[in-house]
C-alpha cells in the first residue's frame, strides 16, 4: 500500500511543485515506484516533467511531443476515467497522472455531487497497492482540488521560502488541514515542513529561517533547499534536477530531502 503525501501552501512560488516533481524523483532514484498527481489546474508538475505543451519554444525542442497526455485528471474527477486510465510512465519507476487547464472549472462542475470531497481518494485506493509512494501537487489555494488532495493522503509537506511573508497564511492552511482531519480524514498528519530557496548569505533569510523554526519546532525538515539556479532552469527542459543538472546544490538538496521522508515514513509505520 502506497505512502501518500500532499505538498501544499496556497502561497505561489516557494517551491511546490519543484518539491514534488524532486521528491518525487529522489524516491524513485532509490527504488520507490512513485505516482506524482498533478491537482493544478496550471499543469506546471505536468509541463515541468515534459508532458505537456510549453510556452517555451528552446524547451520543445527536448520534449518528446508524443507525451502530450490525451487523458487526465480532471477526467478521473468528472467521473469519465479510472486514474489508471490516465496515468504515464514518465521514467523508470516514475509515474504522472497529469493534469489539465479543465480542473479551473472542477469547484463548480463537481460542486453539485454528493461525496465531492473524497473522489481522489476513491480513485487512489484503486491503484494504491502499485506504488510505494504517492505525491499529490496541489493548486495554490484552498479549494475543492486541494480539499480532495488532503482527504486523500495520510501525510502533508508544506514548503515555504525564507523570505518576508514566508508565514503568511500558514495559519489558515493549518486551520483548513484541522478541519479536513475532523471531517474527512481523522488520520490526516503535517509531516513537515520544508525551507526552500534559502540564501544563507542574506540576513533576512536567516533570521526568518530562526522564526519559521521558532514557529513549528520539530515540524521542520532537517534538510534545507538552497537557491539553485539550476532548479528554476530544469523546468523549461523539461527535467528533473537529477537530469538537468545531476552534481548541482539542487539535486544535492532533494536527495538528502528524499532520505529525510523515507526515514520519517519509516518512524510513521513503526509508530
Amino acid at each position: 500500500m502506497a505512502y501518500t503525501i500532499s505538498v501544499v501552501n496556497q502561497k505561489g512560488g516557494v517551491g511546490k511543485t519543484t518539491t514534488s516533481v524532486n521528491l518525487g524523483a529522489a524516491l524513485a532514484q532509490r527504488g520507490h515506484r512513485v505516482l506524482l498527481i498533478d491537482m493544478d489546474p496550471q499543469s506546471n508538475l505536468t509541463t515541468h516533467l515534459g508532458l505537456g505543451e510549453s510556452l517555451d519554444e528552446e524547451a520543445e525542442e527536448v520534449k518528446d511531443t508524443s507525451l502530450v497526455p490525451e487523458d487526465t485528471i480532471y477526467d478521473v474527477l468528472k467521473g469519465a476515467k479510472k486514474l489508471s486510465e490516465v496515468i504515464l510512465n514518465r521514467s523508470e519507476n516514475l509515474d504522472v497522472a497529469p493534469s489539465s487547464l479543465m480542473l479551473s472549472g472542477a469547484d463548480l462542475e463537481l460542486g453539485g455531487i454528493i461525496g465531492r470531497e473524497l473522489i481522489l481518494k476513491k480513485a487512489i485506493a484503486e491503484v494504491a497497492d502499485n506504488y510505494d509512494t504517492i505525491i499529490i501537487d496541489c493548486p495554490p489555494a484552498l479549494g475543492l482540488l486541494s480539499l480532495n488532495a488532503l482527504a486523500a493522503v495520510e501525510s502533508v509537506i508544506i514548503p515555504v521560502q525564507s523570505e518576508y511573508l514566508a508565514l503568511h497564511g500558514v495559519r489558515q492552511l493549518l486551520d483548513t488541514i484541522d478541519q479536513v482531519k475532523a471531517v474527512y480524514n481523522p488520520t490526516l498528519q503535517v509531516g513537515g515542513v520544508l525551507i526552500c530557496l534559502h540564501d544563507s548569505r542574506k540576513r533576512l533569510a536567516r533570521a526568518v529561517y530562526d522564526t519559521i523554526k521558532a514557529y513549528f519546532g520539530e515540524l521542520v525538515f532537517d534538510s534545507v533547499v538552497r537557491t539553485n539556479v539550476s532548479l528554476a532552469e530544469a523546468p523549461a527542459s523539461g527535467q528533473t534536477i537529477f537530469e538537468y543538472a545531476p552534481r548541482s546544490t539542487g539535486a544535492e538538496d532533494y536527495l538528502a530531502f528524499g532520505e529525510e521522508v523515507i526515514d520519517g515514513k519509516k518512524k510513521a509505520c513503526v509508530g
